[in-house]
């Protein structure tokens, strides 16, 4: 096949463009179909619609070759084999994913047309929800805000984990950061170029920077502590905001995994890390029940997952996760203890450490009954509820005391309710009394409702991710 261009990782990120084989995109297990007619694979000058068209091919490519073949045998796309992906779906500054497709927008800002598709941070983003989907599909629906915004921080983790496959991205970042991968770089940096037209329509919506930061030092706070919104600066309940508590230990996990490697870390010890580092993520989503409690949980599940392998970066992740206070001192510590008692016992920390049942089964989470008249309804709304049988007796660390204690799953449904309806992110259609309905018309809707007997359904239609006060 002829060489193409595409960015390296964002067009905002400085870097000249980077020369690669037109990919094919119909590989198994991830597969994608563009949906647009694909121009001569050739050298087009940057900022042409025949550019951009490679640049998205060539993201998918990468995010293509890096989870494929790490996922479990028979895992493919929620949907079905081939996902479609729309280049330049409608006027937005935005991208989703929706089971259906990934799809992104474009919008003229301030004299320059922006293309969300344009940056491979955006599209490698939205592969990772769709990987995600594939693997716990329960996620989708649950009605919990960490399932939420852990999808959220997958996503941008994604992002991180394929851009270090780059060799350039990775020689760069090792520079710019004096070998302490942790530090902010174009590594950490997400979606700089769509950060900054964010920033120009709604100031505060996006860091100083670009869209999210992976290096940050953001402690953990209990979803029903926080505000709905709040400035970039400052942690909110809404998905994106409070997924960088997450991200940001993920990061520093990841830095000290390849410092684990070698000291310093060097270039070929972070790709080493990065596949590591997927690899039990991967494990980690697949043994944690969604329970409203989801960080510590998946936390606690990449210690295990870790435990069960070579045990060498249990140390690391303990620190990033107890530093974000995702994990508790005490469950951390308890947790490395259950892993030095292995080696002479012989019980896995799995066994040790469960508190009931197994692995959980990926499949729909069980519909519980909320009140709704409180929301113009005139029937009780049902939702997924975050209610799977805990496995890890993990906890998140409080500001007040040594640990968060879990809510119920029925409090954080409601929960999760009340922030969508604040947010203005049900799609009431014509259900209910309209004169009571909570609109916010101009709001994107992440969410509808469905008639079923003598109530109403939640379900989710789609993970928008780029201006989230929309």
């Amino acid at each position: 096949m002829a060489n193409i261009y595409i960015w390296q990782d964002d067009p905002e990120s400085g870097q000249p463009q980077l020369q690669i084989p037109a990919p094919d995109l119909n590989v198994a297990p991830l597969a994608t179909k563009i949906t647009d007619p694909q121009p001569e694979a050739k050298l087009y000058d940057k900022g042409s619609d025949e550019f951009r068209y490679w640049v998205v091919a060539g993201s998918l490519s990468r995010a293509q070759q890096f989870w494929g073949p790490l996922l479990p045998a028979g895992i493919t796309w929620h949907q079905g084999s081939a996902l479609d992906v729309i280049r330049d779906r409608d006027v937005d500054l935005n991208a989703y994913y929706d089971r259906a497709s990934l799809s992104f927008f474009h919008e003229d800002v301030g004299g320059q047309t922006f293309f969300s598709c344009e940056s491979p941070d955006v599209v490698c983003h939205e592969f990772g929800h769709g990987v995600l989907d594939a693997i716990r599909p329960e996620l989708f629906d649950a009605a919990s805000i960490e399932s939420s915004a852990f999808h959220e921080s997958f996503a941008d983790m994604s992002a991180i984990l394929t851009a270090i496959q780059l060799d350039e991205v990775r020689n760069e970042v090792m520079q710019e950061t004096g070998n302490r991968p942790e530090r902010n770089s174009r590594l950490s940096r997400l979606a700089e170029q769509l950060g900054r037209a964010i920033r120009q329509v709604s100031p505060g919506s996006a860091e100083t920077d670009c869209l999210r930061n992976a290096a940050n030092s953001f402690f953990y706070q209990e979803p029903d502590t926080l505000p709905s919104m709040a400035p970039a600066s400052m942690l909110s309940s809404e998905p994106h905001s409070l997924s960088r508590v997450f991200t940001g230990a993920f990061f520093e996990a990841l830095a000290g995994m390849s410092r684990t490697l070698s000291d310093p870390p060097t270039e070929a010890g972070l790709k080493t890390a990065s596949v590591e580092m997927a690899k039990l993520l991967l494990g980690a989503v697949k043994i944690a029940p969604v329970v409203p409690e989801y960080f510590s949980q998946v936390a606690a599940g990449l210690i295990e997952a870790d435990s069960n392998g070579s045990g060498k970066y249990a140390t690391v992740l303990k620190s990033a996760f107890v530093r974000h206070g995702i994990l508790s001192p005490s469950t951390a510590t308890s947790m490395v203890s259950l892993q030095a008692a292995t080696s002479v016992s012989g019980a896995t920390p799995a066994m040790r450490m469960a508190t009931g049942g197994t692995a959980p089964t990926s499949g729909q989470l069980p519909l519980q009954a909320i009140t709704a008249a409180q929301y113009g309804l005139d029937g009780p709304l049902f939702v997924h509820a975050p209610s799977q049988p805990r496995r890890l007796a993990a906890h998140a660390a409080s500001f007040t005391s040594a640990v968060v204690m879990p809510q119920s799953s029925e409090m954080a449904a409601r929960s999760f309710v009340e922030h969508l309806m604040r947010l203005g992110r049900v799609d009431y259609g014509a259900h209910g009394d309209p004169n009571l309905h909570i609109l916010h018309p101009h709001r994107h809707k992440t969410h509808f409702l469905e008639r079923v007997g003598n109530g109403y359904v939640l379900s989710r239609k789609v993970f928008y991710c780029g201006l989230s006060g929309d």
